[in-house]
C-alpha cells in the first residue's frame, strides 16, 4: 500500500481546472444550437453532433482510456490533459465547421483520460482519510466546466461565439499548464494497475456491489443529460423562454456543484449512503412529476436545483466507493461508472427525444425511469464489510 506523507490538494485543484475546461469545452454549442449553425453555415443537427460526439466515443474508448491509465498513469492523464488544450485551440482556426468539429474530437478523445483518473489521482496523492473529499472536490471541477459553459453561453450569447472560443481555448491551456506544474513537484507515488483494460473491466463488472452502483450511474446520469439535453425544448409549449430555460439549467447544475462538494464526505463517513441514493431518486421522480403537471417557472426552478443538488452529489460517493471496493482495478471500476453513466445520457435522451413535443409525457417517463433505480439500491447494503477496506476486493460468496 502507498504511504503518503502529506496531501497534495494542489494537484486534485489542478485536476479539477482540466476537468472543468474538458467540460466547458465540450458543452460550448450545445446552448446555441442556432446561432451556432448560422455561424459556421451547417444545419442545427451538424451542430448537434459537435456535442453528441463525446458520450459515443467515451463508450467506444472507455476501456482502452483505462488501461492506458492503469500502466502510464501519469503521461496518459497529460495527454488528456494536452489533447484538451490543442483542441480547444484547433477551434479558433477559422469560422468552418471543419476545424471546430475536429477540435471537438481531440477533446471529445481526451474526455475518458481526464475523467477516469480521478480516483486513481486521489489515491496517489491524498492520504485514505482525505480520498472521498478529493473525489468529491474532483467531481466538483467536472460540474463546475458544464455550469461555466451553460453560464458564459447565456450572458455572452450566439452572436460572440468567437469570444467563447476564446475564452475556451485560454481556459483549457491554462488548466493544461496548471496540471503540468502540479505532477512536476512533489513525491511521486506509483499507482496501482494489477487489472487493467477489458479484463479490469469485466472484473469489476462481476462484482455485483460494483455492477449495482454502475447501475445506479446509468439511471443518474442518463436523466441529468437527459434533462440538460431537452428541457428548453419541453418548456417551450408552456411559453417558457430559451434564455429562461438556459438560467434554469445554469441553477440546476450550480445545485450540483454544491451538492458534488459538501454532501459526499459527510455521507461516506456515515454510512449514509443508500439513504443518499434513495433520497436523490425520490426527489428526482418527484421534481420530474412537479415539472410535468406545473408549469411555473419558480415551482421548475426548485425542482431542477433539487434535482441537481441531489442527483450530481451521488456521483463522486459512487466513484468513491467502487474504487475502494475494486482495489487494484480502481481505474477499471472509475471507467465502468464513467461508461455506464455516458451510455444512460444517450439510451434515456434518446428515449425523450421520441417523445420531446408531449412535456407531459417526457417528464412522466422521467420519473418512471428514476423509479427503476429503486429496486437496484435495495440490493445495496452500503457499510464498511460490503464495500471493503481500500486496496483490496473482499470475497464474494
Amino acid at each position: 500500500m502507498n504511504r503518503i506523507s502529506r496531501d497534495r490538494w494542489s494537484v486534485i485543484a489542478a485536476y479539477a481546472l482540466v476537468a472543468s475546461a474538458n467540460q466547458l469545452l465540450w458543452l460550448t454549442f450545445a446552448p446555441i444550437t442556432t446561432p451556432s449553425a448560422h455561424y459556421y453555415g451547417v444545419s442545427e443537427s451538424d451542430i448537434g453532433w459537435l456535442s453528441e460526439i463525446f458520450p459515443l466515443l467515451y463508450v467506444v474508448l472507455a476501456v482502452p482510456a483505462a488501461s492506458l491509465l492503469d500502466r502510464w498513469f501519469r503521461p496518459a492523464l497529460l495527454g488528456g490533459a494536452i489533447l484538451t488544450a490543442v483542441g480547444g485551440a484547433i477551434r479558433l482556426a477559422g469560422p468552418s465547421f471543419g476545424w471546430a468539429l475536429l477540435g471537438q474530437l481531440l477533446i471529445a478523445v481526451a474526455q475518458p483520460l481526464v475523467l477516469n483518473a480521478i480516483t486513481g489521482l486521489a489515491s496517489a496523492h491524498l492520504r485514505p482519510s482525505a480520498r472521498p473529499l478529493g473525489i468529491a472536490l474532483g467531481s466538483a471541477g467536472v460540474f463546475l466546466g458544464m455550469l461555466c459553459s451553460l453560464a458564459l453561453a447565456s450572458i455572452l450569447g450566439g452572436a460572440r461565439l468567437h469570444a467563447l472560443l476564446v475564452i475556451g481555448a485560454i481556459y483549457g491551456i491554462v488548466a493544461a499548464l496548471a496540471l503540468l506544474g502540479a505532477l512536476a513537484v512533489g513525491e511521486r507515488p506509483p499507482i496501482s494497475g494489477d487489472v487493467t483494460g477489458v479484463f479490469g473491466m469485466k472484473t469489476v463488472w462481476g462484482d455485483p456491489v460494483i455492477r449495482r452502483m454502475a447501475l445506479v450511474g446509468f439511471v443518474g446520469f442518463g436523466i441529468f443529460v437527459a434533462i440538460t439535453t431537452w428541457l428548453q425544448p419541453l418548456l417551450k409549449p408552456s411559453g417558457i423562454r430559451a434564455d429562461t430555460a438556459g438560467w434554469l439549467l445554469v441553477a440546476m447544475v450550480l445545485c450540483g456543484v454544491i451538492g458534488s462538494g459538501v454532501l459526499p464526505p459527510p455521507v461516506v463517513r456515515s454510512g449514509l449512503t443508500a439513504r443518499m441514493f434513495r433520497l436523490a431518486v425520490i426527489v428526482t421522480g418527484s421534481a420530474c412529476v412537479l415539472m410535468a403537471v406545473w408549469k411555473s417557472v419558480p415551482a421548475i426552478g426548485v425542482a431542477v436545483c433539487l434535482t441537481g443538488f441531489c442527483l450530481l452529489a451521488c456521483l463522486p460517493v459512487i466513484l468513491e466507493l467502487a474504487e475502494r471496493r475494486a482495489g487494484p482495478a480502481g481505474t477499471s471500476a472509475t471507467a465502468l461508472i464513467w461508461l455506464m453513466g455516458n451510455a444512460g445520457g444517450i439510451v434515456v435522451a434518446i428515449l425523450v427525444q421520441v417523445v420531446v413535443h408531449h412535456p407531459l409525457v417526457a417528464f412522466l417517463l422521467l420519473a418512471v425511469v428514476a423509479a427503476a433505480a429503486l429496486p437496484i439500491i435495495r440490493g445495496l447494503t452500503m457499510d464498511e464489510s460490503e464495500i471493503g477496506v481500500s486496496g483490496s476486493v473482499p470475497e464474494r460468496a
